[in-house]
């Protein structure tokens, strides 16, 4: 059994890592992370992204700048669970942040308290703009700006047409 376990788990860090276009943000996001909330990749996430729940982790002030389509602002250091008391446990729900780190500490409280469908966006908004994928702001306009948290973060988004904001 251990033994299936360990051949699933490489499959699945394979399929992952093939799905990251620059290793070494790859290898920091896995040294970040501790994968207690199974992934889900922005290419998956992209083909129906109207299937899933979509909470930005994010502060307010990144959030504002720019956001994945169809998210609501959950927020990280006052999370708003208040906006899921109507939501189904069994809903899939998609969580994402920067890098994914602090979508993760957030996937682990909503598997607390009960969700059995919740998945960590790999790589996040970060992954998502590296890939092109459509942003948009507050005013659900199409948008290029990107808060990155902060400038020794901003060394992620690497697509130039990405407006770096911190």
């Amino acid at each position: 059994m251990r033994i299936l376990a360990l051949v699933f788990f490489l499959i699945s860090s394979s399929i992952i890592w093939s799905q990251v276009e620059n290793p070494k943000f790859q290898r920091k996001i896995d040294r970040l992370l501790k994968e207690s909330v199974p992934f889900i990749l922005v290419e998956e996430l992209k083909k129906s992204p109207s299937d899933y729940l979509l909470l930005d982790v994010r502060e307010w002030e990144e959030y504002q700048i720019s956001r994945i389509p169809e998210a609501l602002h959950f927020g990280y250091n006052q999370p708003k669970f208040d906006i899921l008391e109507d939501v189904s446990k069994d809903q899939e729900i998609i969580v994402y942040c920067s890098i994914g780190y602090r979508s993760e500490k957030i996937g682990e409280q909503l598997a607390a308290k009960g969700f059995k469908n919740v998945r960590n966006l790999y790589g996040s908004i970060f992954e998502w703009a590296n890939r092109g994928y459509p942003m948009e702001n507050l005013k659900g306009q199409k948008t290029c700006e990107l808060h990155t948290y902060n400038r020794k973060w901003s060394k992620w988004v690497e697509n130039k047409e990405v407006q770096k904001v911190y």
